[in-house]
């Protein structure tokens, strides 16, 4: 029977004597029982490594090691040097239980306002604990430690599949790895997917109404659906609130009830359109078309338009008895034979807009500006009483 003395890989102390038997594996077995690791290999004195157990004689002494390289233990009874760092370059690390083996140079010149750099340059100076193995103790994440590790080792930022770069990113700032800061924040940055700013098609909004219920209200507040055909779609009650529907095709579409408040629906068609009780508070639609539009709600809910930009806006043969157009702008607009009956047209610009043929009976101009405006044809007269300019 072969005995041997085991130590722990770079430590002359504390060593265990066993028994040598079986194969190297149940030596390894043993070596794990006794030393309180998990011993993957096996090493003389010189730093060989032994892959057989027939290479093995009585009382050698061995040293056993989890994984990481040969560290050549010292012959009397101090620290080894490799791992003290008092006369020598090498250190190694104990970091989250995993172990890694560095330079000082390594830690301290490539960052050297860094915490690490501060930890490693004088000895002693930070008080940095050391686990039996003379390995200083790092309470941090081993996997996100190695990528900090190669970059100062050299300079290049390159993380693992798997590993979150966010995770890096924080051991970095907990460092003070500055310069690495900069690199992962850009990676970061070009990792994330585009945003999708492209305008919602026709085929996708009728698969959303096809799924939502009648009786739901589907929320489109600030979507963009710039330029989508949406023509002779049943909308009603649906939230529009600062959706972009600009160049919209919207005509002959059921609009009853939307919410278009402070909508985009400039160069928008909505010819043909049911507006009933629609919202369409300081919305912009410059330029549209709401030629032959219903905004009259036999029920008595009322359009409100308060606000709203609607210049150059061609509305005409439009029904809008008691619409509130409160303040909004129609400069340049045309209403020729639009129905205006009860309609809120107070403090409204109406420069040079076209009303011939309207019907303005019981309509609100007060404080208007009508100047410019065409007043031809007028189906009911226009009493002073309605307007103060």
């Amino acid at each position: 029977m072969r005995r041997v003395t085991l130590f722990l890989n770079g430590s002359p102390k504390n060593g265990k004597v066993v028994a040598v038997y079986g194969t190297l594996s149940d030596l390894l077995s043993v070596a794990s029982s006794k030393l309180g690791i998990k011993a993957t290999s096996v090493y003389n004195g010189k730093g060989g490594l032994i892959d057989d157990i027939a290479l093995i004689r009585d009382d050698d002494v061995l040293f056993v090691c989890e994984g990481e390289p040969f560290i050549d233990p010292q012959t009397d009874s101090k620290v080894p040097e490799g791992l003290s760092g008092s006369h020598t370059d090498w250190l190694t690390l104990n970091v989250g239980g995993r172990y890694f083996t560095t330079t000082r140079s390594t830690l301290v010149n490539k960052e050297p306002d860094s915490m690490l750099a501060h930890m490693f340059k004088d000895k002693g100076v930070w008080g940095n604990k050391q686990d039996h193995r003379g390995a200083f103790l790092i309470d941090r994440s081993p996997e996100y430690f190695e990528p900090i590790l190669n970059y100062l080792r050299h300079g290049q930022l390159i993380v693992n599949d798997g590993i979150n770069l966010l995770g890096v990113l924080e051991e970095a700032r907990f460092f003070g790895i500055d310069s690495l800061i900069e690199h992962l924040e850009v990676a970061i940055k070009n990792s994330q997917p585009p945003e999708d700013h492209s305008p919602i098609s026709r085929k996708e909004f009728v698969r959303f109404l096809l799924a939502t219920p009648t009786k739901s209200e589907l929320r489109c507040q600030g979507l963009n659906f710039s330029g989508a055909d949406l023509s002779r779609l049943d909308l009603r009650y649906i939230n529009f609130k600062m959706a972009n529907l600009s160049r919209c095709n919207l005509a002959h579409a059921n609009l009853c009830c939307a919410n278009l408040e402070r909508a985009d629906l400039s160069g928008s068609v909505l010819d043909c359109a049911n507006l009933q009780g629609v919202k369409m508070l300081c919305s912009n639609a410059e330029g549209a078309s709401l030629k032959q539009c219903n905004f009259e709600d036999p029920s008595g809910l009322k359009a409100n338009l308060e606000g709203a930009n609607l210049k150059g806006v061609d509305m005409e043969g439009s029904q809008m008895t008691g619409i509130n157009l409160r303040v909004a702008t129609l400069k340049n607009a045309k209403l020729k034979n639009c129905n205006l009956r009860g309609a809120t047209l107070a403090g409204t610009d109406l420069e040079n807009c076209d009303l011939s043929g309207c019907d303005l009976q019981e309509a609100n101009l007060r404080g208007s500006n009508v100047k410019g405006a065409i007043f031809e044809e007028m189906l009911t007269p226009l009493h002073m009483s309605q307007s103060v300019r």
